[in-house]
């Protein structure tokens, strides 16, 4: 979608994708526990949903919490917990205020039951918005969703309600992210230059932006450079343009 940001003429991206990263680095530079950084992401990552919205992205998803996440202390998973579910709690209220509709992907059978039953009536309540499409990834890991994805499609082979090729598409459907188009850019904060397992399938065709400013410190300006950038890259998907 084109668009007129700042008094030039962009062309939008459909989908973005974040890893959000340095939430501990920005807590230790104020001196503070990384929880209080992950905290301070959170608040964050309401004000880009409405930037998102703002700027006419469709579909925004986010990297919360990864598989691999839960090697990390047991204070500092404790905390990133309990923030979720005051997190999800807002989504809850959100939903209707902003027009937004929310889905989480990721294993849930490593959650907690309450942390579960927010997540269905996050996804429940808000199936009706037509707004931005705000995706969480939480227990989240690309190679796992593969994984996932492949076991349900074996089992329905084998039970017979599958007998075509196994095509791309096919896959792709069995994917926790069956309904949501492939990101056209993902963004990832902090410096860092690596996908860390986030929707590796998914990502085949993707722009990449890096950049060294730390997830709470993200912010309009900021989401506006990655469009900008994305709007500098010929995207020809392997083809001649």
């Amino acid at each position: 979608m084109e668009k007129v940001i700042d008094g030039e003429k962009l062309n939008v991206p459909n989908h973005v994708a974040i890893i959000l990263d340095g939430n501990g680095r920005w807590a230790k530079k104020r001196l503070m526990p990384r929880n209080y950084g992950h905290k301070a992401g959170a608040k964050t990552l309401e004000k880009v949903c409405d930037d998102a919205k703002e700027l006419g992205i469709k579909y925004l998803t986010v990297y919360a919490f990864s598989t691999e996440n839960w090697k990390r202390s047991v204070e500092e998973v404790s905390g990133i917990m309990n923030i979720l579910r005051d997190y999800l709690a807002d989504c809850i209220k959100w939903a209707d205020e902003k027009n937004m509709r929310i889905r989480i992907i990721g294993d849930r059978t490593a959650l907690d039951a309450d942390i579960v039953e927010k997540i269905e009536e996050a996804e429940r309540v808000s199936k009706i918005y037509d707004g931005l499409n705000f995706t969480i990834a939480i227990n989240y890991g690309g190679r796992d969703d593969i994984r996932r994805g492949v076991k349900k499609l074996i089992s329905d082979v084998n039970s017979g309600k599958i007998n075509e090729e196994i095509s791309e598409d096919l896959i792709s459907s069995y994917l926790d992210t069956a309904d949501i188009p492939d990101p056209d850019l993902l963004i990832r904060t902090s410096g860092e230059e690596r996908l860390s397992n986030f929707l590796i399938w998914q990502l085949a065709y993707t722009e990449f932006y890096f950049t060294d400013c730390l997830w709470p410190d993200f912010n309009m300006n900021e989401l506006k450079k990655a469009v900008r950038y994305y709007n500098g890259r010929d995207r020809r998907y392997g083809g001649v343009k």
